[in-house]
């Protein structure tokens, strides 16, 4: 086997691990949303509003069309939790922005997704430093960069 063929090769195998990793929390996704009475794209528009964005974004950011993002939209509105607004500096532009009660509910279900697994406990200060260092490389660059 070439030098070339085992990295892919590697690279395969951390991405299956990886992936593993990320189903295996699938069921505390769904049970929070269970709790909040929420489906998966709803809590994704909810975290990534941190600020009021153009809708297009949201939609770049849940890798959906416009189309899927509006029914998202209207359920969330039909919730008092967001709503939409022309951009002040272009109108043709519509910004999704959190109401109060959006802005209450996207943090606590923050606070729930953001409690680290127990597993997380065995690792060494030092493990955790690697790994966020590792992670932090794998972050795709900004789309405006």
């Amino acid at each position: 086997m070439t030098v070339a063929a085992d990295r892919a090769e590697r690279e395969v195998a951390v991405w299956q691990q990886m992936s593993e990793i990320w189903f295996s929390f699938k069921p505390r996704l769904m049970e929070i949303c269970r709790e909040f009475d929420l489906f998966p794209p709803q809590v994704m528009v909810l975290r990534t509003l941190d600020e009021p964005k153009p809708m297009r974004e949201v939609a770049t950011v849940l890798a959906c069309n416009s189309s899927n993002l509006t029914g998202i939209t209207d359920r969330l509105e039909d919730r008092d939790l967001v709503r939409r607004t022309s951009d002040p500096d272009d109108r043709r532009v519509k910004l999704l922005v959190l109401t109060e009660a959006g802005q209450e509910l996207r943090q606590r279900v923050i606070e729930r997704m953001d409690v680290a697994p127990d597993t997380l406990g065995d690792f060494s200060d030092e493990e955790l430093a690697q790994l966020g260092a590792l992670l932090e490389k794998l972050k795709p660059a900004p789309a405006d960069a």
